[in-house]
């Protein structure tokens, strides 16, 4: 898979409709980190007029979980990710563009090594912070990963 916005954007299409349907869509991939936007719209919104919060998780969980994809592809390795675990946290109402943003490739890296290296499974979490247009944060989600070398 090519791990660019243009690719991960149409795998949503076809892997995650629910997500693409809500808008929801990667700005920007690099070994460091992942941008994901959504626009709060009438498609994803809730009785309090801004962002359902299961929107703001599926954002949030893009964010970290296309860095471990792109990693895992990286590698070489034949490693399954699952999510075991989440935290959410909500400041503000989420209105107008929202992005989603994980900074933590290092650490990725360092766990997919630590899998390969002992061929134990290893759980981590991270963390994407959502912003608004006037750049407040208006939640955060951790999210507990699981890779594991297959055998």
């Amino acid at each position: 898979m090519k791990f660019t916005p243009k690719h991960i954007n149409r795998f949503l299409l076809y892997k995650l409709p629910s997500a693409w349907v809500s808008g929801i869509r990667l700005k920007s991939i690099s070994d460091k980190s992942a941008e994901v936007m959504a626009r709060h719209r009438w498609i994803n919104q809730n009785p309090f007029r801004s962002m359902y919060f299961a929107v703001l998780a599926m954002g949030a969980e893009l964010s970290t979980g296309i860095l471990v994809m792109k990693k895992i592809q990286n590698s070489g390795k034949n490693i399954s990710m699952l999510v075991t675990g989440v935290q959410g946290e909500f400041y503000k109402k989420a209105r107008g563009k929202i992005r989603f943003v994980c900074e933590q490739g290092d650490l990725i890296d360092a766990q997919i090594d630590k899998t390969v290296q002992t061929g134990n499974g290893v759980h981590f979490d991270l963390v994407s912070k959502a912003y608004d247009e006037q750049n407040d944060e208006v939640c955060r989600f951790v999210f507990r990963w699981s890779v594991k070398l297959k055998s």
